[in-house]
């Protein structure tokens, strides 16, 4: 065990997709291959624009600050954020200073840990402001796309509350899935819908922190525990080898894949003066207290709700409901499956088997594949009828994904039946047990698990399609008899 305490603190950035404009422009909110379409001036920094706050987001990001059980203040308002960087054309940022009044106001939200323990996330604050245009570097050129510009963009700050890699990662895709089933964002990685700055620091006491080290811009889940775990590491290495005077040196760093290492940006001494002021251009906005209320009460159904729910009612395993409710789209998924008649505890066991074993392999997400809650619905209605075994269920679904045709047909095609004819299973149970007589002195000596050698043979002289309880049934009958 470490003799150092490590302490982490998370700045995650969560870009709200689900606008149809952006936080201050009227530019589309969409994601588009294509770059720089979904640019105004006001997003390009012209002289002369005036930026007009989007009530939509402002909406969000009260329902989300409830959430996150912080204090919402009686007025909005933001700042300017003063610095340049090519991919902020106006040379400033419109933010909100989270010294003062931001939307969301320290606060809290307890998380549960896969084996049901539960832990605390503090909360420092949720500011809503706009996003930066997207820079990609290339070889010896660098460029640029407008369309991001502008975007709304959530930030939520936690307090040095977290003492793992494993806990950040599992508040990280919670609140995830939070921006999901409020409407907020579609939290697609893939789409940069995702970012998070990671503060670690190691002390050996527990009551105090070290020396604080930022780690910036990591872009996936997988990335921020790899990030966490190597820095830990890193700075248990230098405290015990004292190779600095100062041990570890307060400075920001990025991950880098490619070496799985962090590596130096920037000394980082003091916090940054960016120079706050008013934006001069946004009128101060009084929340009106109804209109706070109304937004609180229409929060939607809320992922661990909906787990309680898997399991209460419709009695998933936590296991599995924890699973499902990760991601909204499996949630939908799963629902529908329901709703269609699929048993809940079936439906759950292909998604989080085969299913979404399918999509990881094929880079795919759940509403993105052929097989679809009706056709999963057809597979499984087909095993419960009879009409196919289980073995035969898993070949119809791998052939329904890979022929992307209906399961009815390709059952049709393929003449996948499960037999269950009495008479004919009676025939082909006898001709084995005929030449079976050593076995058979081995049933009645007492090996009754031997049964399972004679439904082997039966599903082999078969080709699988033996509907296995009539088979069991017969067996005993047949084997009682001799």
């Amino acid at each position: 065990m470490s003799k150092y305490y490590a302490t982490i603190g998370l700045e995650m950035h969560c870009e709200g997709s689900l606008t149809n404009s952006k936080v201050f422009s009227p530019s589309k909110n969409e994601y588009t291959e294509l770059p720089n379409c979904n640019v105004t001036p006001i997003d390009m920094g012209f002289p002369g624009v005036l930026p007009v706050a989007n009530k939509e987001c402002v909406r969000m990001s009260i329902m989300m600050a409830n959430i996150l059980h912080a204090r919402i203040p009686e007025y909005m308002y933001w700042e300017r954020k003063n610095y340049y960087y090519p991919d902020l054309p106006k040379g400033y940022q419109i933010t909100q200073n989270p010294p003062e009044e931001c939307v969301g106001n320290g606060g809290y939200i307890d998380i549960e840990r896969e084996d049901g323990s539960v832990f605390r996330v503090e909360i420092d604050n949720l500011h809503l402001e706009e996003d930066a245009a997207q820079l990609t570097h290339l070889y010896d050129t660098s460029t640029i796309n407008y369309n991001r510009a502008g975007n709304p963009l959530f930030e939520l700050v936690t307090g040095p509350c977290l003492h793992s890699a494993d806990d950040a990662v599992t508040f990280l895709e919670y609140m995830r899935a939070v921006y999901q089933y409020c409407g907020i964002s579609e939290a697609d990685s893939k789409k940069g819908h995702l970012r998070c700055d990671v503060n670690v620091s190691i002390s050996e006491d527990p009551n105090s922190l070290g020396t604080k080290v930022e780690i910036k811009n990591v872009n996936s889940f997988s990335s921020v525990r790899d990030a966490i775990n190597y820095e830990i590491e890193r700075q248990c290495d230098l405290k015990d080898e004292g190779r600095y005077d100062e041990e570890v040196v307060q400075e920001t760093r990025r991950w880098d894949e490619e070496s799985q290492t962090t590596k130096a940006m920037r000394s980082k001494v003091d916090a940054i003066d960016y120079k706050y002021f008013v934006e001069p251009n946004i009128p101060k906005i009084k929340l009106d207290r109804a209109w706070v209320d109304e937004i609180i009460a229409s929060t939607p159904e809320l992922p661990y709700e909906r787990k309680a729910k898997y399991m209460n009612d419709l009695g998933l395993s936590a296991y599995d409901a924890t699973i499902i409710i990760k991601d909204i789209k499996i949630a939908t998924y799963f629902e529908k499956c329901v709703e269609l008649g699929v048993d809940a505890k079936t439906a759950a066991n292909w998604i989080c088997t085969q299913i979404l074993g399918y999509c990881y392999k094929e880079e795919k997400e759940i509403d993105e594949i052929y097989l679809t809650p009706e056709r999963l619905a057809q597979i499984t209605s087909a095993i419960k009828d009879g009409r196919i075994s289980s073995k035969q269920g898993k070949e119809l679904f791998a052939l329904t994904l890979e022929r992307e045709e209906e399961p009815e047909k390709i059952m049709e095609a393929e003449g996948m039946k499960q037999l269950s004819d009495d008479s004919e299973l009676i025939k082909i149970v006898t001709e084995i047990l005929n030449r079976s007589e050593a076995q058979i002195a081995d049933y009645k000596g007492g090996r009754t698990n031997i049964i399972g050698y004679f439904v082997g043979q039966v599903m082999q002289a078969t080709k699988g399609q033996a509907n296995p309880g009539k088979v069991n049934q017969i067996l005993q009958d047949e084997l009682s008899k001799r």
